[in-house]
C-alpha cells in the first residue's frame, strides 16, 4: 500500500533562503517526490501541522498563506484518492509509475517495453536473437493482444503454456515453451532493473519454467570412421560438407557458423585462431593431423588470406550487414544438414545427423581420451563449465552401463 505525506525539504534551500514543499509518495520503502510549487523560509513552516505559518499580521499576507495551505491540502487529498485508484486498477506499480500516473503519464504497456528490447537486438547487430525474440513476442501478442506487466500472473503463464502445448496447427514442445518463457522472464528482470515494476509482481517467483531432457546424439569412433569413409565424389558438395563435418569433429567441435567463416588468415600453420561468432570470445585450437589433411585438400597454390577455407558463403558477405551474414549462414547450414543426412545414409548410420552432432562427437571423444572437462569447456568456447557437464554425464552413463556386465 502506498502512502503520501507532506515534507519540507530544508536540505534543498534556494538562493533566497527558501526550501521547497513536496508530497512524498512511499511504496515498498521507495520514495518519489511531487512538488507543490511552493517554497518558504524554515521559520515560516509549521512542521507539526504540515502547514505554512501566518507569521505576519497583515490581512493580505494571511489570505495568501491561507490560499497556499488550501491548495496544498486539496492536492494532498487528490493524490490520496488517485493513489487508491491507481492501486486498484494496476497490479504492477512502483513509486516511478505512481509519479508518472499522477503527472498524467500512462503506465508502460508490456508490449511497448518488449518491442523496445527486441529492437535493441537489431541495433546491436544480433539478427538471430532479434528474429527469435520478435517471434516470441508476436506469438504472445496473438494470444493476448493487450497486456500490462501485472496481467502476466502465474495463472496466466499456466494457461498460456497449455495453449502452446495444444495448438491445433503447430503444438510447441516443452523446450520451445521453455525458450519462450525464458525471454518473458528476461523482460520482467529488465523492467525491474529499470524500476518500472516491483520485484514482487514477477510471476516467475512462483511459476517455474519447465524443461525436458534431450538426448545429445553423437557418433561413436566406429561411426565417425564410417562417415569419413563414405564414398562421395571429389570436389562435390557432398564431399565438401562431409569434410567440414569431419574437420569440426576433430577440431574442438567448431560450430557450423564458425567453420563457414574460417579464412586462411585464421590458420597459422598449426592453429586456428578466430573470434567465436556466438560468444565473441577469442579461441585458438591446435589442428589435429586428420583435420590438417582436410585443410591441405582445400589449400590453393596461391593463398588469398581473406578467402574462405570452405567455400560456401559468397565473397564479400563479411562486408555486408550482420543480418545479411546471418541469412547466408542459415541458408548454407540448411543445405549442409540436408547433405549430411544423405552421407549418413551412404555410411549406413541410422542417426539423425546434423552439423551440430560433430560438436557432440568431439566433446564425448575428448572426454573419453582423458582431456579434463575444464579444457574441453575452454576449447568448445563455452561461457560456463556447466554447459560442458552434460557430456561428462554421457560418459558416466556409458561407464555405468558397462558395469552392468557384472549383473549377468
Amino acid at each position: 500500500m502506498a502512502s503520501v505525506t507532506i515534507v519540507f525539504r530544508k536540505n534543498k534551500v534556494n538562493k533566497n533562503g527558501e526550501a521547497p514543499i513536496f508530497f512524498r509518495v512511499i511504496k515498498n520503502r521507495k520514495s518519489s517526490y511531487i512538488s507543490t510549487g511552493f517554497s518558504v523560509n524554515e521559520s515560516d513552516w509549521d512542521e507539526s501541522n504540515k502547514r505554512i505559518k501566518s507569521t505576519a499580521k497583515g490581512k493580505e499576507h494571511k489570505e495568501t498563506v491561507a490560499r497556499m495551505n488550501a491548495v496544498i491540502s486539496k492536492r494532498f487529498t487528490e493524490i490520496q484518492n488517485e493513489l487508491i485508484e491507481v492501486e486498484s486498477t494496476q497490479k504492477s506499480i512502483t513509486t516511478k509509475t505512481i509519479r508518472e500516473t499522477l503527472h498524467g503519464k500512462p503506465p508502460l504497456d508490456f508490449y511497448q517495453f518488449a518491442d523496445s528490447v527486441v529492437e535493441n537486438y537489431g541495433y546491436e547487430n544480433k539478427p538471430g536473437t532479434h528474429s527469435r525474440t520478435k517471434s516470441v513476442v508476436a506469438k504472445l501478442r496473438a494470444y493476448a493482444p493487450n497486456l500490462q506487466f501485472g496481467d502476466i500472473t502465474p495463472k496466466f503463464l499456466a494457461d498460456y503454456e497449455k495453449h502452446l502445448k495444444t495448438k491445433k496447427k503447430q503444438p510447441n514442445s516443452i523446450n520451445t515453451i521453455h525458450a519462450n518463457f525464458k525471454f518473458i522472464r528476461l523482460l520482467f528482470n529488465k523492467a525491474y532493473q529499470q524500476d518500472l515494476i516491483d520485484y514482487s509482481i514477477n510471476p516467475f517467483l512462483k511459476y517455474k519454467v519447465k524443461t525436458e531432457k534431450t538426448n545429445k546424439e553423437y557418433l561413436t569412433e566406429d561411426e565417425l570412421e564410417l562417415f569419413r569413409n563414405a564414398e562421395t565424389e571429389t570436389k562435390s558438395n557432398l564431399d565438401l560438407h562431409k569434410n567440414m563435418f569431419i574437420f569440426a569433429a576433430y577440431t574442438g567441435g567448431l560450430r557450423v557458423s564458425d567453420v563457414l567463416q574460417l579464412q586462411w588468415k585464421h590458420f597459422d600453420g598449426t592453429n586456428i585462431n578466430f573470434t567465436i561468432k556466438k560468444t565473441k570470445g577469442q579461441l585458438s585450437i591446435k589442428v589435429p593431423i586428420k583435420a590438417l589433411e582436410i585443410l591441405e585438400k582445400y589449400r590453393p597454390e596461391y593463398v588469398n588470406q581473406n578467402a574462405f577455407i570452405f567455400k560456401m558463403l559468397p565473397e564479400g558477405i563479411l562486408n555486408k550487414s550482420a543480418k545479411d551474414l546471418d541469412t547466408e549462414i542459415s541458408r548454407s547450414t540448411a543445405i549442409i544438414n540436408k547433405n549430411l543426412k544423405t552421407i549418413a545414409g551412404l555410411a549406413e548410420i541410422e542417426k539423425n545427423i546434423s552439423f551440430h552432432i560433430s560438436r557432440h562427437t568431439w566433446a564425448t571423444r575428448a572426454l573419453r581420451k582423458g582431456i579434463s572437462i575444464d579444457k574441453v569447456s575452454k576449447l568448445m568456447g563455452h561461457a560456463a563449465i556447466k554447459e560442458t557437464q552434460v557430456y561428462a554425464k554421457i560418459i558416466n552413463s556409458e561407464l555405468d552401463n558397462a558395469m552392468d556386465v557384472f549383473n549377468l
